[in-house]
């Protein structure tokens, strides 16, 4: 399907806006799960000043979404509405090592690469991002966690522009830091991050980031189009046992499927729609309702019309 071409329209009412807007552009391909509509506009700003412009004269009837890497991500096939931003790697993906332990990054950069960057300034408490496939602004939005370490543990503050356009400063506190999940409104967009670890060894850290990948490789489908972990741990029990007790391990909608090798993460086989992963995740919450009583909480987000 294609939307109407807010474009013209949106260029003429913010004459300096200096980022790209782009009509009905596919986002399938900035998705892991490689499935999904069109974007009725894509905006990717040039900067946080940019970013800030453009929420500050974008007319408030106009939905706004934000994607990352799309590693945590279901966009439906019908498309999204309104205007999706993505924050470019060019204009947000800095990594900067500060004194006393501090690592600040712009929001688009991959976690892994904010794992890397402390380890070998000798900065250890952040090797646990090696084990999250998503950018830091993702993170933020979901206290993100792995391998035993939490957002939470090493954030000292979030810099974000609301949906007036105005830029904000969030400290920890003001983070609602709870488990998988921020209390931030779900209008701000984060834009950088500051971080701190503490002094360590870069040869020790280096190491433990290895342990943790091939933790990842031998027990996570990695190497399939899929999305990550598809739904949080109903504490004190684990998604996955409870997805594997409902039978599920291997289940199939269309050409989706329920992991062999970790049932809490679905897959795309190759011609999946996003209607055929949803509806599998939801087949899954219903059997897992059914034969144990638990309630499974989507952990992946999913945006756009069915």
């Amino acid at each position: 399907m294609s939307f109407p071409d807010l474009v013209p329209a949106l260029t003429a009412a913010m004459p300096q806006l200096r980022g790209r807007l782009t009509a009905n552009q596919p986002l399938a391909p900035y998705t892991w799960f490689r499935v999904g509509g069109p974007a009725q506009i894509l905006f990717v700003p040039a900067d946080e000043d940019d970013l800030a412009y453009c929420l500050a004269h974008l007319p408030r009837d106009i939905p706004v979404t934000v994607i990352g890497l799309g590693s945590n991500l279901i966009v439906r096939d019908g498309g999204v509405p309104g205007v999706v931003i993505r924050l470019s790697g060019k204009a947000f993906g800095e990594i900067e090592i500060l004194d006393d332990c501090l690592v600040r990054a712009g929001t688009s950069v991959p976690d892994v690469k904010v794992a890397r960057a402390a380890a070998e300034a000798g900065i250890d408490g952040l090797a646990f991002l090696r084990g999250i496939p998503g950018s830091i602004g993702g993170a933020l939005r979901m206290n993100a966690g792995a391998h035993g370490g939490e957002t939470t543990d090493i954030l000292v503050e979030a810099r974000g522009v609301d949906r007036d356009g105005k830029i904000r400063v969030f400290s920890h506190a003001d983070m609602g830091f709870s488990y998988r999940h921020s209390g931030v409104s779900d209008d701000v967009i984060f834009t950088s991050a500051l971080f701190r670890g503490r002094p360590g060894e870069p040869a020790q850290i280096l190491a433990e980031m290895d342990r943790i990948t091939q933790a990842r490789e031998a027990s996570q489908p990695i190497r399939e189009k899929t999305g990550g972990s598809t739904f949080a741990n109903p504490k004190p029990e684990s998604a996955w046992k409870v997805i594997d007790a409902a039978g599920c391990r291997g289940l199939v909608r269309g050409d989706a499927q329920v992991s062999e090798m970790h049932c809490n993460f679905l897959i795309n086989r190759g011609q999946a729609s996003a209607a055929d992963i949803e509806g599998l995740g939801e087949e899954v919450r219903r059997r897992v309702k059914e034969n144990s009583g638990i309630d499974l909480r989507w952990e992946i987000r999913r945006i756009g019309l069915p």
